[in-house]
């Protein structure tokens, strides 16, 4: 495998040298396109939340700024990611408003029915078959919760699928088939948007 391939499979699941040369540009690289995201969340006041797939934490932090009383669990695949959410979010640690855990969304550890929202950037591009990940988030969702997706690609636009045949285990979704998913895994009120200059979308659902 070539250096570069090597690299762009650490988005993945990062490891080793490369896995941190990857996540010391995640929470940069992501950024606007997360910010994007946070523009759609409904207006409410959750009092615990949980970022999915959290990679350098950047995202759990946004969470807490944006809701200053809600406690944020993080949660993250890979080992060197939690490490690097943890030192990203130290202070609210300390400050007992998050919790950053390693974890498989395919079976969460979490408490069932504990969260008002969960949200997942970047990431369901790796998850091990959206339907079965979507109940799992359903599940510790409570009644009323909303789940958010935001992807840097529509699942259409070229870039993003050469990145397929680069990424192993890389999939990417269109809104529609995000929104089948979401569906049967027991989510309603599922409503999409697509960037206007960009192949960002953002899906936002509701248990």
């Amino acid at each position: 495998m070539s250096i570069a391939k090597s690299f762009f499979n650490q988005t993945r699941k990062p490891e080793g040298f490369l896995g941190k040369m990857m996540l010391g540009t995640m929470n940069s690289g992501h950024a606007k396109m997360a910010d994007w995201g946070f523009t759609h969340l409904p207006v409410i006041a959750p009092e615990k939340a949980v970022d999915l797939g959290c990679g350098g934490g950047r995202n759990a932090g946004e969470l807490m700024k944006r809701y200053p009383k809600a406690r944020v669990t993080a949660v993250d695949y890979s080992d060197l990611s939690v490490e690097k959410a943890k030192d990203y979010n130290k202070e609210m640690i300390a400050a007992g408003r998050c919790e950053v855990l390693q974890g498989d969304v395919s079976k969460l550890t979490l408490p069932e029915g504990e969260y008002e929202l969960a949200t997942a950037f970047e990431t369901i591009y790796f998850w091990p078959g959206l339907e079965k990940c979507f109940a799992e988030v359903a599940r510790v969702l409570k009644k009323g919760g909303y789940f958010m997706i935001c992807n840097e690609s529509d699942g259409t636009d070229p870039t993003s699928l050469k990145f397929e045949k680069i990424i192993d285990g890389m999939k990417n979704y269109t809104s529609e088939e995000i929104e089948s998913a979401l569906k049967a895994a027991g989510f309603s009120e599922v409503t999409a948007d697509h960037h206007p200059a960009k192949p960002w979308i953002t899906v936002l659902a509701r248990k």
